[in-house]
């Protein structure tokens, strides 16, 4: 009983929405039209970009890169800097939860080596915002995007239009935020990790980076989703079939009991009537308040299905992926690396991170309310 549950405290999004499915499938029993309520195309996707962002993290590719940029910064502003922005850009392709799955270990060994440990608390809060706000940018930055980014029917380029004032504004607070919180000493990195790569290890790279490239393909709309996915499995099956325990398949669920879970509210005449009206006046703001309680993803799948608003609902879920720490599940891949330090202060952390956050989003909803209308254009 006690592993369950810690299990469902663990999973407690896939918990609810698998509950939400299921309470409203009494109401809306199963019938034929439940496969229509599946987005296919967003869930291979998904999956495809989970399994080769899979197969690099196991090579270490993010990493090596991250620490080829580490040792060329020979400050501690510098070294927060690097690790700060390279979790900001590398999410707009690996996504946030990867960019930080990689890089706020990789930081806490780098600034444990240099002698730094004091400023644990400051580079991981930063590192975790700036993942979630480089992630804002493309449609392969996170999940909610992947499926927004479907459901719209748009080009990459209008995608990234819509989202780059935010981006742009963000970049410039990371700016002023590293020099502000970190001073200017000398630091020397004293350890590196050396890479002796196999030709069969190299192999797998190469591999990789051609699905990655299929991958892209796909969210361009040059090749089907289907066509992606298979090449992907049959890629990974023959070659690189370790990585296939790897990839995050809860979500892939979470998917799912959502998309049924809307589907049958949908079909609720009254209830629908009810929640497309409210959604159609103020689709940003409901969506950063849900995303505070239930997270972003959630929040992108259940608003989607009672407006039509498309972009305002990109600009709401993204902005509500700051605020609270369960905002953007992402976030809390760096609370619990944190957790794990040597005398951690989680009260402090919590609390840096959220003054940090409510700033961040007070800031970037100001632009909202001021020129949002001419970027939703």
């Amino acid at each position: 009983m006690h592993t369950i549950l810690n299990w469902i405290k663990s999973e407690i999004v896939l918990t609810v929405s698998f509950l939400l499915a299921l309470g409203s499938s009494l109401v809306i029993r199963p019938d034929a039209e439940y496969l229509s309520y599946i987005d296919f195309r967003t869930l291979s996707i998904l999956l495809t970009l989970m399994l080769i962002m899979a197969g690099f993290q196991r090579l270490s590719v993010f990493r090596q890169t991250g620490e080829m940029l580490v040792e060329r910064a020979h400050t501690a502003r510098g070294v927060a800097a690097v690790l700060i922005f390279t979790c900001f850009f590398s999410a707009m392709l690996i996504t946030n939860d990867v960019a930080l799955l990689t890089f706020v270990p990789f930081s806490i060994v780098t600034l444990n080596i240099s002698g730094r440990r004091d400023l644990y608390i400051t580079v991981i809060v930063l590192e975790t915002a700036a993942a979630n706000l480089g992630s804002m940018l493309t449609p392969l930055g996170n999940p909610q995007n992947l499926y927004l980014y479907s459901l719209w029917g748009t080009d990459p380029w209008s995608f990234i239009s819509l989202m780059l004032p935010y981006t742009l504004l963000s970049l410039a607070a990371l700016g002023l935020a590293i020099p502000a919180l970190v001073k200017n000493t000398p630091v020397s990195l004293t350890e590196h990790e050396r890479y002796r790569r196999s030709s069969r290890d190299r192999f797998r790279i190469a591999m990789h980076l051609v699905l990655f490239i299929v991958a892209l393909s796909v969210v361009a709309g040059a090749m089907p989703h289907y066509a992606g996915l298979i090449i992907t499995l049959l890629a990974v099956l023959v070659f690189d079939r370790r990585i296939l325990t790897d990839p995050d398949y809860t979500l892939l669920l979470t998917f799912v009991f959502l998309f049924i879970f809307i589907g049958n509210m949908k079909r609720i005449p009254e209830l629908s009537g009810f929640l497309s009206e409210l959604m159609a006046s103020y689709e940003v703001p409901a969506a950063i308040l849900l995303s505070q309680v239930i997270s972003n993803v959630p929040a992108a799948i259940l608003c989607s299905g009672f407006t039509g608003d498309i972009p305002a609902l990109v600009i709401g879920v993204n902005l509500g992926g700051l605020g609270t720490l369960i905002a953007s599940m992402a976030s809390l891949i760096s609370f619990r690396q944190y957790s794990h330090v040597a005398e951690p202060r989680p009260g402090r952390y919590l609390l840096i991170f959220t003054l940090t956050n409510l700033i961040l989003l007070a800031l970037l909803y100001s632009l909202y309310l001021v020129a949002g209308t001419a970027f939703d254009q």
